[in-house]
């Protein structure tokens, strides 16, 4: 890779932290991709957002901003970067303007998570309690991680990282990022976190580039090869 190759930027989803990128990550950097993968707050839409545009804003050349599940949504908003060239969407939430991803969620029947959410109180400053959504710890193998080594799935299950409920109804920014930037997205076909028509609706509006994976909602470990193939051509078609 040259010097001004592009960074991949991943950004993980809810429920997950940057280590579900782990299987991905060694395929890129033996293709000597630059790789960044920051740990999201989980806190807010906006919130999220704009730390990961700090990220983003920090690199030193363009940039293919990857995210998965809730990410999706994430890179929706931060992806307006200047130096951002291209989104990756991996079983994800590519939000309109001004949607919400319950607004997303909502047109659609649910997905077995529904049933499988849990809530707990978190502190905040000066402020009422804030709520944290959690996948019940016993659900969580089968509804986000059926085809991911069993004993991998129970460590993910009790190390999940919470997104806060205001999250759900919290509205994207006006700008749509796909829509001055090319996409490449995964639907996972067997998903039972985000129903897969949640997926391909919001793929299909923004004009990306589309595979189907038979996989769970966590592709990137069960699917790693295809989703380093699937960031490839992005990279490819913004001048790797």
């Amino acid at each position: 890779m040259s010097d001004s190759a592009p960074t991949v930027v991943l950004v993980h989803g809810a429920f997950a932290d940057a280590s579900s990128f782990a299987r991905v990550i060694p395929e890129l950097l033996a293709d000597e991709v630059p790789v960044v993968a920051p740990a999201v707050p989980d806190r807010s839409l906006a919130g999220d957002a704009a730390y990961i545009a700090s990220v983003v804003g920090q690199i030193d050349g363009p940039v293919v901003l990857v995210g998965h599940s809730c990410g999706g949504a994430v890179i929706t908003v931060a992806g307006v970067e200047d130096n951002v060239k291209a989104l990756v969407y991996l079983a994800g939430y590519a939000l309109g303007e001004g949607e919400s991803l319950g607004e997303l969620r909502g047109r659609f029947p649910d997905s077995d998570l529904a049933a499988a959410l849990v809530t707990k109180p978190f502190p905040t400053e000066g402020e009422e309690p804030g709520t944290d959504v959690y996948v019940d710890v016993a659900k969580f193998p089968a509804i986000v991680a059926a085809d991911v080594d069993e004993d991998l799935a129970k460590v993910l299950a009790v190390s999940q990282r919470p997104l806060a409920a205001a999250a759900f109804a919290e509205p994207a920014s006006s700008a749509a990022a796909w829509k001055p930037r090319p996409s490449w997205e995964s639907v996972s076909s067997s998903d039972h976190t985000i129903n897969p028509d949640v997926e391909r609706f919001g793929y299909q509006r923004a004009g990306a580039t589309t595979v189907e994976i038979d996989s769970s909602h966590l592709v990137m470990l069960s699917h790693p090869k295809q989703v380093a193939d699937l960031i490839g051509e992005a990279l490819r078609a913004v001048g790797s």
